[in-house]
């Protein structure tokens, strides 16, 4: 006889309340760079270092793959289902909770440019890093950057390949 494990409703009730809080920071952030910065041109934090800089962006880092609207449609909703489905899989020990919340900010950052592509045919960037010439970037970026970091130091150091066998 197979043993099945129960539904994990309370997780992806968890899951839902912070990806909610997540992707509504992301995206007041962008309302607030489109009503302020759109109009008013950029705003310096620290000068020559940091700045509020309003640009559209129809591709995605540095500009790349511009127009490609409905790879990056697939690419958010497929990115965001598999970090779900894994999610959901997961063993319900502590153990696993910093692999569940890196997954959750990266279907966050995923959904918070989705819902940009989908509303505006672009994505609204308004950070600016100057010492490099960084691209200028938004909130969810930075929740996707920092994941996938973390996601590439979880695997390296904290988790063995047989402790991710339940996907």
């Amino acid at each position: 006889m197979v043993k099945t494990r129960p539904f994990p409703w309370k997780r992806l009730f968890a899951v839902l309340i912070a990806l909610l809080l997540l992707v509504f920071f992301d995206q007041w952030t962008k309302g607030l760079a489109v009503r302020f910065l759109k109009p008013g041109g950029p705003v310096v934090l620290i000068d020559g270092v940091l700045e509020l800089l309003y640009t559209e962006n129809t591709g995605a880092a540095f500009g790349i793959m511009k127009g490609m609207h409905w790879f990056f449609y697939a690419v958010g909703i497929l990115v965001s289902l598999a970090a779900l489905f894994v999610i959901l899989r997961m063993p319900a020990r502590k153990r696993y909770l910093p692999l569940g919340l890196d997954l959750v900010f990266v279907m966050a950052g995923a959904l918070g440019n989705l819902i940009d592509r989908m509303r505006y045919s672009y994505v609204v960037d308004f950070i600016y890093f100057k010492p490099i010439d960084f691209p200028v970037f938004n909130v969810a970026d930075i929740y996707i950057t920092c994941s996938c970091v973390v996601l590439a130091l979880l695997f390296l150091f904290c988790y063995k390949e047989e402790e991710l066998h339940f996907f």
